[in-house]
């Protein structure tokens, strides 16, 4: 074997090792099968390029995610794409983390504030960062720079020809910001990029990223124009989900207890951004306070949340502080009193832009005369600011004064609420539910008249039962009183006769409680108990 197959050998082993996440011990079969193969090549040298290759994997969590783009890469055809998301989400890291020199060309747009953008000037500076990329990968410099999207896309082109890699990473960064404001010349381009070269090499792995959500979803992945049908694979990534943030936080020397993760996680959402910047040697109330009571560019982040995301941001922020003035959301009727913006068809996609980033959620909500679609804020960072930050002049300190008190009590049972639908199959899991054919909110009244509200209720057609979810935050084992049995029940008679429920239909009761419940004479009205470790796996 020369080393002109030696190499090809070890590109192509490497590419299996990594992209299948295999785990190597020092006896492994198939790697001393390898290592014999090579002949001359020893076992040693083998063994310690392998400890290398799987070192390079540091990405927390995104299972899905990573099988997904392992398997894009061992494809045997050319593949495109998208992935979009919150901003601070993670979603350049996933990428760049887990293909690593196997990008042979990246670019990334640069964000100009709405008033500085003159648009020659602008498209002439994305021009020039694209080139100042092609060149860094390996371009000639004698290629002119590019005049227009034509000629960046063609250069782009001629570099990806010159490389022999049996697949070609192509990472485009912010998609949106390198378009910029007038953003069909580059899409036309991207897309004659894609369909008249790209897709025939079989060999070309092209990924788009952005965090302004609706950009993404009307020129990339609902685009009726070049792109339309090119997609192979579209990727909406989401905040960690409290098993991702616990193994996060290890793996930043932090030993917190699965209470206080929850905690930071109806702080900070599961943003890994946010997260990051937690310290190890802290508590999580100094973390808390120094990063929203003590920093004063904690007004710009909020911002910024929005003012990357959206091209309308300043209806986006109104929509949003209007939810967050109501916990438990607002139907559209409702926001457009509450803001003054104009119902219609633009209204609705800004409800699904925000939607779609992950910053909204939508549900039904039965009891009165007709179903209402309501929608709630979800996104627990800006949740978070708008209750304690905005509108005040926040110091260091105001945390402490805070925390454990009657006004972080109301906020941390309300949120933990969020907390458990935001890990709705880890609760289903714990209930040994395998399919919901409904789930909502209801509302209505019992029999003294008195008003009633159950927080969730999941049906199972199959087994026939309705499963109504209460959420109890505490600091330790929450006891049932008396009263609150009576509760209960009052609310499991209105519902059972309200429309809503089969007749069919048994009733169950969950209690999702932080410790669990305390046994006694109170708690045999509850079926189930769900704790915070359950939401954990």
């Amino acid at each position: 074997m020369d080393r002109k197959d030696f190499q090809r050998c070890r590109l192509f082993f490497e590419d299996y090792i990594i992209q299948a996440d295999l785990k190597f011990s020092e006896n492994d079969e198939i790697l001393s099968n390898f290592a014999d193969f090579l002949g001359r090549f020893s076992y040693i040298r083998i063994k310690n390029f392998c400890s290398r290759a799987m070192a390079k994997q540091t990405i927390i969590g995104r299972e899905n995610e990573k099988e997904l783009l392992g398997r894009i890469y061992r494809s045997r055809k050319s593949e495109f794409v998208a992935i979009y998301g919150r901003r601070r989400v993670g979603k350049s890291y996933l990428v760049s983390e887990f293909f690593r020199e196997k990008i042979l060309f990246s670019a990334v747009g640069t964000y100009i504030k709405d008033d500085d953008k003159d648009y020659e000037s602008y498209r002439k500076l994305q021009l020039s960062h694209f080139y100042d990329s092609l060149i860094l990968a390996g371009l000639d410099q004698k290629n002119p720079a590019p005049a227009n999207w034509r000629e960046a896309f063609l250069l782009l082109r001629v570099l990806l020809s010159g490389k022999k890699n049996r697949r070609k990473v192509i990472f485009i960064d912010e998609l949106p910001w390198l378009a910029g404001p007038q953003s069909s010349e580059l899409i036309s381009e991207l897309g004659y990029f894609w369909n008249s070269w790209a897709d025939s090499q079989r060999n070309i792995v092209l990924i788009v990223c952005g965090s302004a959500t609706s950009w993404m979803l009307d020129n990339v992945i609902r685009d009726y124009g070049g792109l339309h049908g090119r997609l192979t694979e579209k990727i909406k990534l989401l905040p960690f989900t409290l098993a991702e943030c616990e193994q996060f936080y290890k793996s930043e020397g932090f030993h917190m207890s699965r209470y206080e993760i929850a905690l930071s996680y109806m702080a900070f959402g599961g943003v890994p951004f946010y997260m990051g910047k937690l310290r190890n040697d802290l508590s999580l109330t100094d973390n808390i306070d120094r990063l929203f009571f003590a920093d004063v560019n904690i007004h710009q982040e909020f911002k910024d949340v929005y003012a990357g995301l959206y091209s309308s941001r300043e209806k986006y922020v109104e929509i949003v502080k209007a939810l967050g003035s109501r916990f438990y959301g607002m139907t559209q009727t409702e926001m457009i009193d509450a803001t003054g913006l104009k119902s219609g068809g633009t209204f609705s996609k800004l409800l699904d832009n925000l939607y779609e980033s992950g910053i909204i959620r939508k549900y039904p909500r039965y009891g009165k005369d007709r179903i209402e679609t309501v929608y709630q804020l979800t996104d627990f960072f800006s949740l978070f600011y708008l209750r304690f930050i905005d509108g005040i002049q926040n110091k260091s300190g105001m945390w402490h004064t805070i925390n454990r008190t009657g006004k972080f009590y109301s906020w941390a049972g309300e949120t933990f609420e969020l907390l458990c639908v935001s890990h709705l199959n880890q609760l289903k899991e714990a209930l040994h539910i395998y399919s919901v054919d409904n789930s909502f909110c209801w509302s209505g009244k019992t029999q003294d008249g008195a008003g009633a509200q159950i927080d969730l209720i999941l049906v199972n057609d199959a087994s026939r039962t309705d499963y109504l979810c209460e959420m109890k935050f505490s600091e330790s084992i929450f006891s049932i009183n008396s009263e609150y049995n009576q509760n209960i029940r009052k609310k499991i008679m209105a519902f059972s006769e309200s429309p809503q429920h089969s007749r069919t239909h048994s009733i169950q009761v969950a209690i999702v409680a932080s410790f669990g419940i305390s046994t006694g004479a109170n708690s045999d009205v509850v079926n189930h108990t769900v704790t915070l470790d359950s939401l954990f796996k």
